[in-house]
């Protein structure tokens, strides 16, 4: 465990549920492990005792992707945890294929609505159809990118193309009808109301679900005890700024007790939220930092950033997370004015420091980061 980790309280130290089962973290919220074929090799989703439209049941948090053996999970489950009682609803924080893989599976076995933000639930849509629309973070235009980056390799290039259809592999269908959950506004589970609290950075219209009265936050992807949320930018959207968004958009939990219990969609339920945001905080700035050296001794390109942020060995699926996350780093600072980008005579994006002369004043910045 590392020093940062061990700052943290986890309740249940390493108990967690055994496949097919579940185990209640608080009252009447039950956590239930998915397994997923990557190094990152599971997902928490929820259970919530609910009363909805007059009867009484269980909300699902989130879903797993859809595989067979997912289903099966679930299968098991719905056997050995509902108490013979219906699902009423799925919850869905974002579009990520581990959260709505089998968002339109379960709608359509019980019967029930979806509920999402209204940005990732129309995105989810849209990458799941067939046709160029359905190739998400795949294909051509995948290749485009990370090759204007760097990403030149003639076999990595290759994998990437063939993940055209990785989304949709993952997330076959969408139910046609949504509800949507609004920032802000009061979702009514069971006996508890959970306050909406959308991040960004990390997904379009990320929710997470914070209950004054349970002490309770299902944070997603925002805010994960062991790893860091990732933070891309990908082809879908090539001069974004995910980085700011995902820092600012940390400040919705400024209100939420420092002692709730975080139940995060990968690790383990703990407790110690706000210094788990400022560690995020740290680690970005010393990864802003390392970012800001590299490119001041030599133009960077986001492939070149890479091995400064990522020290060991990564996978292709890895990879391309790994060059999105350089990226947003790159960004992040050419938004904010501290670095320029040219594209060189190979095509090939490279930032460099702005010189002290060209530094936008404050005024500038604003506008810049505005």
């Amino acid at each position: 465990m590392n020093p940062d980790e061990q700052k943290l309280v986890y309740p249940w130290n390493d108990l967690q549920p055994e496949p097919g089962r579940a185990l209640e973290a608080a009252e009447g919220v039950y956590w239930v492990r998915m397994p997923l074929p990557f190094v990152l090799d599971h997902v928490n989703v929820w259970l919530i005792r609910d009363e909805y439209e007059g009867r009484q049941g269980w909300a699902i948090v989130d879903c797993g992707i859809a595989r067979e053996e997912i289903r099966a999970l679930w299968e098991d489950v719905f056997t050995h945890c509902l108490h013979g009682l219906p699902v009423l609803r799925v919850i869905v924080t974002h579009m990520h294929p581990d959260h709505v893989g089998l968002a339109q599976w379960l709608c359509a076995k019980w019967k029930v609505p979806l509920f999402m933000s209204m940005t990732d639930y129309v995105l989810a849509r849209l990458w799941s159809q067939e046709g160029p629309q359905g190739e998400g973070t795949g294909g051509d235009t995948a290749v485009a990118h990370f090759g204007r980056h760097g990403l030149v390799d003639p076999e990595a290039q290759a994998q990437i193309r063939e993940r055209s259809g990785y989304y949709r592999g993952l997330v076959p269908g969408m139910p046609s009808t949504f509800h949507r959950l609004v920032h802000g506004d009061w979702l009514r589970i069971g006996r508890h109301d959970w306050r909406l609290i959308v991040g960004y950075g990390h997904a379009p219209e990320h929710i997470s679900l914070y209950s004054p009265a349970l002490q309770t936050l299902i944070s997603g992807d925002m805010v994960l005890p062991r790893i860091s949320t990732n933070v891309s930018v990908f082809d879908s959207e090539p001069d974004a700024d995910p980085l700011r968004l995902y820092l600012s958009s940390l400040a919705g939990y400024d209100d939420v007790p420092e002692d709730t219990l975080v139940l995060p969609s990968h690790g383990r339920p703990f407790k110690g939220l706000h210094e788990r945001i400022a560690q995020q905080r740290h680690h970005h700035a010393e990864r802003l930092q390392e970012v800001m050296e590299a490119c001041d001794a030599q133009p960077c390109s986001a492939a070149d950033i890479v091995p400064v942020l990522f020290k060991r060995k990564l996978d292709l699926h890895q990879l391309t997370f790994a060059m999105g996350e350089a990226l947003a780093h790159l960004q992040a600072l050419f938004h904010e004015g501290r670095l320029v980008r040219d594209t060189g005579s190979d095509g090939i994006v490279r930032y460099r420091v702005r010189p002290p002369a060209q530094l936008p004043d404050e005024s500038e910045a604003e506008a810049v980061q505005g």
